[in-house]
C-alpha cells in the first residue's frame, strides 16, 4: 500500500522523548529503528486530537497520521511547547511510505528504511524513502508483491476492523471507544493530556459506546450515515454506521459502526436506517471483529 500522502512530523531537540511523552497515550520509548508503535493525541477530556505512528529516525521521531491532519496536527503539538527544547517540522513532502502486509520485505535500495510495523491487525512493515524515490520504489515493489489500491485498500481495512481518521476516528470519540486500548495506549506510562479520562474507563469497565462489526442480513448495501435501532423500535437510534462496503471475501454487505452500551453485544441485531427514508432500512447483526 503506497501511504506516502499521510503527513509526516520530524520531531527533534534534546527534551523529544520527554515532551512527546506527555502528549501521546503510548510511551515512545517503545518505538525503535526497527520498530513503529501506535498512539493517540487526545484532549483534556481524553477526546481525540490525532492518531498517530511513531517511529525513530536518528536523533529525532518521526509521527505519521491521515492527510486530514495536515493543517493542525503541527499547531496541536507546537501549543504545548512551552520551554523544551523541542522542534517540529513538517516533512510530509520530503518523504516516501509504503506499508507491506505479512512476509520478508524484499531486497531494497540501501537508502530505504524498514520497520515492523502492525497497521491492519496483522504483521507488516512500512518502507520509507525519499519522495524522490517514491516512482522507482513504486514500480519495484508492485512487481515484488500485490499491490493493494485505495479502494482495495479501504475494503481491507474494513475487513480488518481498522478505525480511519475522518470515518471512526473523530474529534468526539474517546479511543477506547474505538477499540484502540490494546494497541495504542500504555497504562503504565507517565501523565499525558486526557490520561485521567482514559483511566478512569479503564478502572470502571465500560463505555458509552464500542465500534462494532455489522453484517447485513440481506444483499442491500449499508451506507455510512445510516443510524442503528433495535428491531422494532425505531423511536430512538442506539449507533450509526461510520464505513460501509461489499466484501468479496466474505460475500456479504459489511460496515463499521459504533452502537451505544446494552445494546452491542455480539449477534445483536439491528436495523439500519437511513435518515429520511424509513422504508430503505437493511436488518444487520453485530458481528466479532476482525470480520471472518
Amino acid at each position: 500500500m503506497d501511504l506516502s500522502l499521510r503527513v509526516k512530523l520530524r520531531v527533534t531537540g534534546t527534551d523529544r522523548e520527554r515532551f512527546l511523552n506527555g502528549q501521546l497515550s503510548n510511551d515512545v520509548r517503545k518505538a525503535t529503528k526497527t520498530r513503529t508503535i501506535e498512539a493517540c493525541i487526545l484532549n483534556a477530556k481524553g477526546k481525540l486530537n490525532a492518531h498517530v505512528f511513531v517511529a525513530v529516525q536518528g536523533e529525532s521521531y518521526i509521527l505519521d497520521a491521515d492527510p486530514e491532519l495536515r493543517e493542525s496536527l503541527q499547531p496541536r503539538l507546537e501549543r504545548y511547547i512551552i520551554a523544551d527544547d523541542v522542534q517540529v517540522a513538517d516533512e510530509s513532502d520530503r518523504l516516501s511510505m509504503f506499508h507491506l502486509l505479512g512476509g520478508t520485505p524484499p531486497a531494497l535500495p540501501n537508502e530505504c528504511n524498514v520497520r515492523s510495523t502492525i497497521r491492519f491487525a496483522e504483521a507488516g512493515c512500512d518502507i520509507w524513502a525519499q519522495a524522490t524515490r517514491r516512482e522507482d520504489l513504486l514500480r519495484e515493489l508492485s512487481q515484488q508483491s500485490t499491490f493493494y489500491h485505495a479502494d482495495r485498500a479501504e475494503v481491507f481495512r474494513i475487513e480488518k476492523g481498522i478505525p480511519r481518521w475522518g470515518r471512526e476516528l473523530t474529534e468526539e470519540i474517546i479511543p477506547v471507544e474505538a477499540n484502540l486500548e490494546g494497541r495504542a495506549i500504555d497504562y503504565e506510562k507517565g501523565c499525558y493530556i486526557g490520561q485521567e479520562v482514559i483511566s478512569r474507563m479503564k478502572m470502571s469497565g465500560q463505555t458509552n459506546k464500542r465500534l462494532c462489526g455489522l453484517a447485513a442480513e440481506t444483499g442491500s448495501p449499508l451506507i455510512p450515515g445510516m443510524k442503528l435501532f433495535p428491531m422494532g423500535e425505531e423511536k430512538k437510534d442506539v449507533g450509526w454506521i461510520t464505513s460501509a462496503t461489499h466484501s468479496e471475501r466474505f460475500g456479504k454487505e459489511i460496515a463499521l459502526g459504533f452502537v451505544k452500551r446494552g445494546f452491542n453485544r455480539t449477534k445483536t441485531q439491528l436495523h439500519a436506517i437511513m435518515p429520511g427514508n424509513p422504508a430503505a432500512g437493511v436488518p444487520v447483526e453485530i458481528v466479532d471483529l476482525p470480520f471472518d
